[in-house]
Formats: structure tokens, C-alpha cells, sequence
């Protein structure tokens, strides 16, 4: 893995600011979506489903800014729809790199091209492709052909300009291992990105077509891909990638990813959205974060998602310094 150290840093040092200040809920990564339009329809996208009556409408440079500035926390991530679509996200990206945020930017890789031609590369600014298998698996997935040649060739094209590319896969109840396992390989040893990130797919509600994984499946699947796919160049943290290997379990941290979209704050999740709040204080004091989570609530059952557990899994670390070690090391002892 070849984070920048300088991020690592950042977010050490807001980590232990944190628990000085004795706080007890607070957020790891703002997801900031500045619109939802997309220029695909993928077969298990919740959003373009569930904000289909807002598409026309996007979020200013100002009031990005200014919520990244109410969450105030290291890493903004920006999903969407597709945010290269947004007139001004270059604007927008130089805003929160001037505050001293680190950006991962999720793109289907489409729109890359003209993205560049925006954004600098910057060493706070880091492209994340969504990738969900090789060629024929991710076409299928994206519901259209000739996507994955396209990103790939975007990523080439990005990391010879000297971008900083991530890339994130999901798992569907039709992705094979060994499909899974190809991709990860590729992706490593001939692309070169710096990190792959993985997670199974959460079954949004607004989704009719069953393509999702239980949690039992999901945990099959991972634990295959990992033991057999080698030396991998893994975004996530080992502590998550044991819990998708079931070797461990955690309780959901749904407060550590704070999502606002064009509606507003989405609570109580980035996956659940029972209600949207004007402001970041609003959603941390409203929302019932009890009520959440496996064994809480049935939308949850199958969710083992990285922006629910990722953090999960680091503030256990820090509470145990055995796993803490594990965790910087690389290693995931049980």
C-alpha cells in the first residue's frame, strides 16, 4: 500500500485529538455528493433510484465548502451520481485541498479524461475507478458495454500523468472469485494503483432486481478471493478484511461517514436515509444511532460495508494495542 505519509499523519493526529477530547461519536470521512445524476444506470446503484426527482439539481462551491468545514474531518469523499459531471468540481476539489482535506473522487471512469484537463494532479487528490470485475462481469454490472476498456485505459492514462489512482470493487451474488480474483491481480501487478479497495454490495431497498449478496455468502466469497489471490495492493485497513473473512466482528460505526447530498444530511447513513437534516449538528444529535445495526435493524442484516466498519474496526484498534499493532503492520492476526 503507498498512502501518502503525509496522509497517514493527518489522520493520526486527528485520531488522537479525538481521544484527548474524550469524543465519543465523530466523523472519519465526509461523503459529499454535489450532485446525482450519473451517466450510467449499474444494476445495484440505490441512488440513481432513490434520487431520480432531484437529478436536476446540484450542490454550489460554497456550500461544499462550508460543509466540509461543519464535518471537519480529514478525507472527503466524493460519490455521487457521477461528480465529473458537475460544472465546477474543480472548484470544488481545489476548495477542500486548499482547507487541507485529502479528496478521493469515485468515478466510473467515463469522464476522466475531461476531468484532467480541471484538476492537477495534487498528492491530496486521489481518483477512486469503480470496478466491479473484469471486462464482462463489470459491463454487465454498469449495464453497458465497453466501460471497463475505457476506465482501464483512463487509469493508465491517469497514473502516466502522475494522479494518485485507487479503485473500488463490489461484490455482487454473480461475481465470481475467480473473476474477483483476476481483477485484484491486474489491477497490482499491470495497472499498478496505488490501493484497491473491496466491499460487498449493501441491498438497497430501491434495487428490485436481486443481485445481493448475504452477509454468509459475502464472507464465503472474500475469505476464497483472499486466500487465493496473493499479494494484493489493499486499500482497506487488515482489520476490515478480517471481518469480511468472518474472523472478526464489530458493530456498526454508521456516525464515522456523515453524507450530505443535494436533499441535505442523510440520516442515518450513507446506505439508510429515514430522513435528511439541515446541519451536521442535527444529525449527530437526532439521529438514534442505537437503533442501527446488525441485529437492530433488518435493513441492516446483511451489510458488512466498508463505510460503516472501516472505522469500526480502527477504534477497536486503538482501544487494544495488540490489534493496533496488527493493524499498522499489515497483519490481522486472530
Amino acid at each position: 500500500m503507498s498512502r501518502p505519509m503525509s496522509l497517514n499523519t493527518s489522520v493520526a493526529k486527528y485520531l488522537l485529538k479525538k481521544k484527548l477530547l474524550r469524543t465519543d461519536k465523530f466523523p472519519f470521512t465526509l461523503m459529499l455528493e454535489p450532485l446525482e445524476l450519473c451517466n450510467l444506470e449499474c444494476v445495484g446503484c440505490g441512488r440513481i433510484r432513490e434520487y431520480a426527482p432531484l437529478f436536476h439539481k446540484k450542490l454550489s462551491v460554497d456550500e461544499c465548502l462550508r460543509v466540509a468545514n461543519e464535518a471537519d474531518c480529514p478525507i472527503v469523499s466524493i460519490p455521487g451520481g457521477e461528480p465529473l459531471i458537475h460544472p465546477e468540481i474543480d472548484k470544488i476539489v481545489a476548495g477542500l485541498i486548499k482547507q487541507g482535506r485529502y479528496i478521493y473522487l469515485c468515478t466510473n471512469g467515463l469522464l476522466m479524461e475531461r476531468g484532467m484537463k480541471k484538476i492537477p494532479p495534487h498528492k491530496q487528490f486521489s481518483f477512486v475507478i469503480h470496478l466491479d470485475g473484469m471486462r464482462d462481469l463489470h459491463d454487465w454490472s454498469v449495464n453497458r458495454p465497453g466501460v471497463w476498456d475505457k476506465a482501464v485505459k483512463n487509469m493508465r492514462l491517469a497514473l502516466e500523468r502522475g494522479y494518485r489512482v485507487c479503485t473500488n470493487t463490489t461484490i455482487y451474488k454473480d461475481s465470481k472469485p475467480e473473476n474477483i480474483i483476476e481483477l485484484l491481480r491486474f489491477l497490482t501487478d499491470d495497472v499498478k494503483v496505488e490501493g484497491c479497495i473491496v466491499s460487498p454490495a449493501y441491498d438497497y431497498q430501491a434495487v428490485t432486481t436481486n443481485v445481493f449478496l448475504p452477509r454468509e455468502q459475502a464472507t464465503k466469497i472474500f475469505k476464497e478471493v483472499y486466500d487465493r489471490v496473493g499479494k494484493v495492493n489493499w486499500y482497506n485497513n487488515p482489520l476490515y478484511l478480517s471481518f469480511l473473512r468472518g474472523e472478526r466482528d464489530y458493530r456498526c460505526s454508521a456516525w464515522s461517514t456523515p453524507t450530505y447530498t443535494v436533499a441535505g444530511w442523510r440520516s442515518p447513513c450513507y446506505l439508510l436515509a429515514d430522513k435528511h437534516t439541515a446541519s451536521f449538528k442535527e444529525l449527530m444529535e437526532t439521529t438514534d444511532w442505537e437503533k442501527y445495526g446488525t441485529g437492530r435493524d433488518p435493513r441492516c442484516a446483511n451489510c458488512m460495508v466498508h463505510c460503516g466498519y472501516e472505522a469500526s474496526t480502527i477504534l477497536e484498534a486503538f482501544r487494544h494495542p495488540t490489534q493496533l499493532t496488527a493493524m499498522v503492520k499489515g497483519l490481522a492476526p486472530v
